[in-house]
């Protein structure tokens, strides 16, 4: 299917999904399509003003919807706002949309739990959230996981492994990329031992390529000092493909039929960065399975949260 588009979304109706960062950008758009499409959607936002106007908006946008949205206070940079954001999730869940994150934070930064924030929020903080809300998708087959990662993960150093807070020496670009191959890690770990499992769940990946969203445009990377990011926010301003198009490949991942766990999904166009969401690869770095495994026992050993299936 060459031109996938939110219209090729099957009927929802009946799932239960919830998506991180919902409350603008790729994360809106993706619970936005899937409310329409007839999906109850949780939206996980880390800001309970921005949560509010997002939810109002939604309704507004899909008044069909309206009883079948709900917004949950979620702060990835802080593993006991995740505890209690999956202690209150219960019943059956068939979608979880691991979508939020940081950007090129200038300095080095920390979560609650002091891991350095790139890696912290936009890794530690779904891997826990996955494991803990893994009993709900088991309930549900054919429930899937879609963790974004990004095209910048292909300059993601698996060297970072020996050093993944960022503690030696710190990068802003770095560890942004490092975190992004770390999602890539995770889902096809994720993937692997859900098939070896015999788990009625997928992992996915998706990427929504070179989008103009919060995250580069007013984002903490955004206000750094460094020529990348001024020029990388002017940019994505110009040349940045909408959010509603760069939701795409997410939601191809989510709820095409034929998709299944360990694809991911990105922009057609050249270099990835725009166009209809196709299947892509990830960087041969992300294919290893020793080094998934390393970041995965490391995961789980930080935020102790250990995944068992």
């Amino acid at each position: 299917m060459a031109r996938w588009t939110a219209a090729d979304i099957p009927d929802q109706t009946g799932r239960v999904a919830v998506v991180t960062g919902a409350n603008s950008g790729i994360g809106y758009r993706a619970a936005e399509a899937l409310a329409r499409a007839g999906s109850a959607v949780l939206l996980a936002c880390r800001s309970a003003p921005k949560g509010a106007a997002a939810l109002d908006r939604l309704r507004a946008a899909v008044p069909a919807a309206a009883g079948r949205i709900e917004v949950r206070p979620l702060d990835l940079a802080d593993l006991d706002s995740v505890r209690a954001f999956a202690d209150a999730t219960t019943g059956p869940l068939d979608l979880l949309v691991n979508n939020a994150g940081i950007m090129n934070v200038p300095t080095r930064h920390t979560t609650a739990q002091g891991f350095e924030a790139q890696f912290g929020t936009n890794h530690l903080g779904h891997f826990a959230l996955t494991g803990l809300l893994l009993p709900r998708l088991l309930e549900r087959p054919g429930a899937r996981v879609v963790t974004l990662s990004s095209v910048m993960h292909k300059f993601g150093s698996p060297s970072l492994l020996d050093d993944p807070q960022s503690e030696r020496r710190y990068s802003a670009t770095g560890a942004y990329n490092f975190s992004k191959l770390a999602n890539a890690w995770f889902t096809l770990e994720l993937d692997r031992r859900l098939r070896a499992a015999g788990a009625p769940v997928a992992s996915l990946g998706a990427h929504p390529g070179y989008t103009a969203t919060n995250l580069v445009t007013t984002g903490p990377g955004a206000n750094g000092a460094t020529l990348f990011t001024v020029l990388s926010a002017a940019a994505t301003k110009v040349i940045g493909q909408s959010a509603a198009t760069g939701a795409l490949p997410t939601l191809r991942a989510a709820t095409d039929p034929a998709a299944a766990g360990g694809e991911y999904y990105g922009p057609g166009g050249p270099g990835e960065l725009r166009g209809r969401p196709v299947r892509v690869r990830y960087t041969a770095a992300a294919y290893d399975e020793p080094n998934a495994r390393r970041l995965w026992e490391y995961s789980a050993d930080v935020t102790g949260v250990p995944i068992t299936l």
